[in-house]
């Protein structure tokens, strides 16, 4: 609810043992029971890119050995999958035998 008087937010507050809605102005409504808080959280969650074989030759290498076979050269990429203050997730893909990991370092 919004202060009559000023227009700002009326928070809840307890006078005694009666519950009250007041603003900093210092207005003041007993009418608790028309407000309500409501909250909508709503869950973005965007896709992962996937390379394509045809994109690797384009890609950068790297000295690292496959968890898998074994292999010492694989390419990567960076993507933003977590909030823009965090940092980004390195996803690496062996040269010989294609499989795909992460490097969250």
């Amino acid at each position: 609810m919004f202060c009559a008087k000023c227009g700002s937010i009326m928070l809840p507050k307890k006078e005694g043992n009666k519950k009250i809605l007041a603003c900093s102005c210092g207005y003041k409504s007993g009418d608790v029971e028309q407000a309500k808080i409501k909250e909508t959280v709503e869950n973005k969650s965007q896709p992962v890119e996937v390379i394509s074989k045809g994109e690797l030759e384009t890609l950068p290498k790297l000295k690292v050995e496959c968890p898998k076979c074994s292999h010492d050269t694989a390419y990567y990429w960076l993507v933003q999958t977590r909030a823009g203050d965090e940092p980004e997730t390195k996803f690496l893909r062996c040269e010989k035998c294609e499989h795909t990991w992460r490097d969250y370092n």
